[in-house]
């Protein structure tokens, strides 16, 4: 076994700080409800989970022979979103633990979501954890491929300051796994969303059910 210190630790957000998928996917189906009279179901997105909002609704949209007008479309979408996430969002069990931790250990902190910066400020802001709580936040707005590219965590590392090497990505979704392998970075994968067998086909080097069920020296691991 390798150890190398970890430096940075970098959070996706959906699945990983607080689970919005339900409430994500209700507000699509109703975007798609009032703006096209047309009936999705929640599941009709789960195969474009974790790939940013243009791919998330646009996918459901080339499945149903649809044209979306972007980004109205999403804007709308966002809006709906909003008035169903205010007091209904949580940090995932662990979170605000977890992140004590990681200041205590010095390590610097990110935000890299495939989501518009619109769906990021609103779930850390219901969650208690503003984005000025962390040294850097980037959100599909900043980079120009989604997940599975590993642009979003390059950019993260960068914003840092540290090599991606020096990073652990904390994702939930096999195209958020496979973005962070891509990067360089270690990965710790949580079963919120998908499962163990899945997580680990896609890279993880390590899986946990949750944040408070990772083990107290996880910022001195390495990997084989």
């Amino acid at each position: 076994m390798i150890r190398a210190p970890i430096d940075g630790v970098i959070f996706d957000m959906d699945g990983v700080l607080c689970d919005s998928e339900a409430l994500t996917a209700e507000a699509g189906c109703r975007m798609f409800a009032e703006t096209y009279g047309l009936r999705v179901e929640p599941r009709d997105f789960e195969p474009f989970v974790g790939t940013g909002e243009d791919r998330y609704i646009g996918g459901v949209a080339e499945q149903r022979g649809i044209t979306l007008t972007m980004p109205r479309d999403k804007v709308r979408m966002y809006t709906i979103y909003g008035g169903m996430a205010r007091g209904k969002l949580q940090p995932l069990r662990g979170v605000r633990e977890f992140i004590a931790a990681c200041r205590q250990r010095g390590q610097k902190l990110a935000v890299a979501s495939s989501a518009d910066w619109m769906k990021v400020e609103i779930n850390l802001r219901e969650i208690g954890l503003p984005a000025a709580m962390f040294d850097a936040v980037l959100t599909g707005s900043d980079v120009t491929h989604k997940k599975p590219h590993p642009e979003v965590f390059l950019k993260a590392a960068e914003r840092l300051g540290l090599p991606p090497t020096r990073c652990v990505v904390v994702e939930d979704a096999p195209s958020g796994v496979k973005a962070a392998k891509a990067a360089g970075s270690y990965c710790l994968g949580l079963t919120t969303s998908f499962g163990e067998g899945t997580l680990r086909a896609a890279g993880a080097d390590w899986t946990a059910p949750d944040l408070s069920r990772v083990q107290p020296d996880f910022g001195c691991m390495g990997r084989e």
